[in-house]
């Protein structure tokens, strides 16, 4: 499995492992909003009730959002090469490695997962090795792309 391949399947798990634990709060809300019972303080149930659906709907809107990242980062062909930046391009430079995918932050191998539509990736998409990436006072040198 080449380092790409190996970046690629971390970013599934990783995606997998926080969509279940969303499952899990989302399950879990439900289950305390299920088992809360009327008491004599009726204002008091009803915001509380109030609160756990808004929670459980907040909590719903991440899940869409992990779901359609997901969604987005298996649509990338990591088989493909190219010279220059793309979307699905391991890009190591002077200051770091850079997947560009989706917005995932750094991974437990040092390598950020950035989307194309973020400042540096961006700015890195397009450019060839050897070329160089400025933003906000700091400049890449992109020294591999793969």
């Amino acid at each position: 499995m080449s380092p790409k391949q190996a970046l690629f399947s971390q970013c599934v798990s990783l995606l997998n492992v926080k969509m279940q634990e969303l499952g899990n709060s989302i399950n879990a809300i439900e289950e305390a909003i299920q088992n809360e019972t009327k008491s004599t303080a009726g204002d008091k149930h009803e915001t509380s009730r109030a609160m756990m659906q808004l929670e459980r709907e907040k909590l719903g809107n991440q899940l869409k959002e992990l779901s359609s990242q997901k969604t987005e980062l298996e649509r990338i062909d990591i088989s493909l090469f190219s010279e220059k930046v793309v979307k699905g391009s391991l890009v190591k430079t002077d200051k770091g490695s850079f997947f560009i995918a989706i917005a995932l932050g750094k991974t437990d191998t040092g390598v950020y997962v950035i989307s194309p539509q973020s400042p540096l990736g961006n700015k890195l998409m397009g450019l060839e090795q050897n070329d160089k990436a400025e933003i906000n006072g700091t400049t890449y040198l992109i020294k591999e792309i793969s």
